[in-house]
C-alpha cells in the first residue's frame, strides 16, 4: 500500500502513528502547535518516535528545523526484547497504547521494559491495560505469552516506575462477535501508595466499598504499597468488574501530583469514590467494551478476517469516532452504527447513554513478518 497521507496538528498522533506503521502508509504531519509559545513536538512525542525506530527496521522520520512538520516513512515491524525510558512528562500508559497496538504483528515475539511514571491524570495506569487491554487482545486470538508485570511504580513527577510488557505474534486476528455484555458477578481491583503511608492503601480500600457494596457483595481490592525508595509520592485506584459472559469494564482515579497549582490536593476517600462511581457509570453505559479500549476493539474488527465483525459499545467517545476515520484513511474499512435500545431503556425517560453496535467487514490483514520455522 503505497501513498502519503497529510494531517495537521498534534491530535491523534499515536493513531496515526499506529496506523501508517501497520499500513506501510507514509504520513506527513503539519502545522504542529505552529502557533504555541513553545511549537513543533514535545519532548514525550520524540519519545514516542524513538520507542517505533526501537521495534522496527528501515523507518525514516524527518523533522523540520522547528518541530511543526513530521515526515513519517513506516519500516518492518520486528519486535524483540529491549528497554525503553519513558518521558515522565507522560505516563508508562501513553507509550504502552501504541505497543498494544503493534506488538501481535511483529517479526518475533516482543519484550520490553518501559520504565517512568506507571499512573497519571492523562492516560489509562498499566493496571488498566492490565485488567482489561490484556482480556480483550485474548478475545480477538492474541493468546500465549501475553503479560504486564508492574515491577515497580512511580508516581508523577519523579516517575522510577518499571513495567514488563511481553506480547506473542500472531498470522492473523479472530473474528469478534462481541455483542452480550450479560451481568456484573464481581469486582476486583487494586490500591496502590508510593511514598506515602501504608494506610493510604486502607483508606481507598474501604471508601471504594463504601460505595460499591450497595450495587454488588462479591468486591475484592488488594493493596499494593511500594516499599522500594520511590521518587514521588501518590497513590491511586484501579477498579474493574466481571461480567457472566466474560467481559471486563473498568475506572481508576489517582492523585494530583505534588506541586500542580491547579487543584486541590488529594484525598484518599475522594479519589476510591471517585473511581466506584466511574465503574458504575461505565456499567451503566451498557457497552461490551470499556470506553477506554474502543480503540482496540475497532483497530482489530478492522484488521480482522474478511468476515463480519460485530461489537457492542456504549457511547462512542470522540477518540473512537476519529479513529473511526482515520482507519478509513488508512484501510478503507467503513463501519456500520446502529443505535440500540433496549424495553428498560425505552422506558427510561432518564436514559443518558445509547449503545452503539458497530458492524464492519475486517480487511483480511495477515502478518507477513511474522518468522516462519
Amino acid at each position: 500500500m503505497s501513498g502519503v497521507l497529510e494531517y495537521e496538528g498534534c491530535n491523534y498522533l499515536r493513531q496515526r502513528l499506529i496506523l501508517s506503521t501497520l499500513s506501510g502508509k507514509s504520513v506527513r504531519i503539519k502545522k504542529i502547535r505552529h502557533k504555541d509559545e513553545n511549537p513543533g513536538l514535545h519532548e514525550f512525542e520524540g519519545n514516542l518516535l524513538r520507542l517505533l525506530d526501537t521495534i522496527t527496521n528501515g523507518t525514516k522520520m524527518t523533522i523540520s528545523v522547528t518541530g511543526t512538520t513530521l515526515f513519517y516513512q513506516p519500516g518492518i515491524l520486528h519486535g524483540g526484547k529491549f528497554e525503553h525510558e519513558c518521558n515522565n512528562d507522560r505516563s508508562i500508559g501513553y507509550y504502552l497504547e501504541v505497543l498494544l497496538c503493534l506488538a501481535p504483528f511483529c517479526k518475533t515475539s516482543l519484550k520490553a521494559t518501559l520504565k517512568g511514571i506507571t499512573t497519571d491524570q492523562w492516560d489509562p495506569s498499566v493496571d488498566y491495560y492490565k485488567d482489561i487491554a490484556l482480556p480483550l487482545m485474548r478475545q480477538y486470538g492474541v493468546v500465549g505469552d501475553l503479560e504486564i508485570k508492574v515491577k515497580k511504580r512511580g508516581s508523577a513527577p519523579g516517575g522510577g516506575g518499571e513495567v514488563l510488557f511481553q506480547c506473542p505474534v500472531i498470522k492473523k486476528l479472530r473474528t469478534a462477535q462481541i455483542t452480550d455484555l450479560g451481568k456484573v458477578k464481581r469486582i476486583r481491583g487494586v490500591a496502590y501508595t508510593t511514598k506515602t503511608s501504608p494506610q493510604f492503601a486502607n483508606r481507598l480500600v474501604t471508601s471504594a466499598r463504601g460505595v460499591l457494596n450497595n450495587f454488588i457483595p462479591d468486591i475484592y481490592i488488594y493493596t499494593d504499597v511500594s516499599k522500594g525508595p520511590a521518587k514521588s509520592p501518590g497513590f491511586g485506584i484501579c477498579l474493574h468488574g466481571e461480567t457472566t459472559t466474560g467481559k471486563f469494564l473498568a475506572a481508576e482515579s489517582c492523585s494530583v501530583p505534588r506541586g500542580d497549582t491547579d487543584e486541590e490536593p488529594s484525598v484518599p476517600e475522594d479519589v476510591a469514590v471517585n473511581a466506584a462511581n466511574s465503574l458504575l457509570e461505565e456499567i451503566y453505559k451498557g457497552g461490551c467494551v470499556d470506553s477506554n479500549s474502543q480503540y482496540l476493539s475497532l483497530l482489530f474488527m478492522a484488521l480482522g478476517e474478511q468476515d463480519v465483525q460485530k461489537v457492542m459499545f456504549g457511547p462512542l467517545t470522540s477518540y473512537s469516532i476519529q479513529f473511526l476515520r482515520h482507519i478509513k484513511d488508512f484501510f478503507q474499512v467503513v463501519f456500520k452504527l446502529e443505535s440500540k435500545l433496549t424495553d428498560e431503556d425505552v422506558l427510561d425517560d432518564k436514559l443518558e447513554y445509547t449503545r452503539v453496535l458497530l458492524t464492519c467487514v475486517g480487511f483480511g490483514f495477515f502478518n507477513l513478518n511474522k518468522a516462519t520455522r
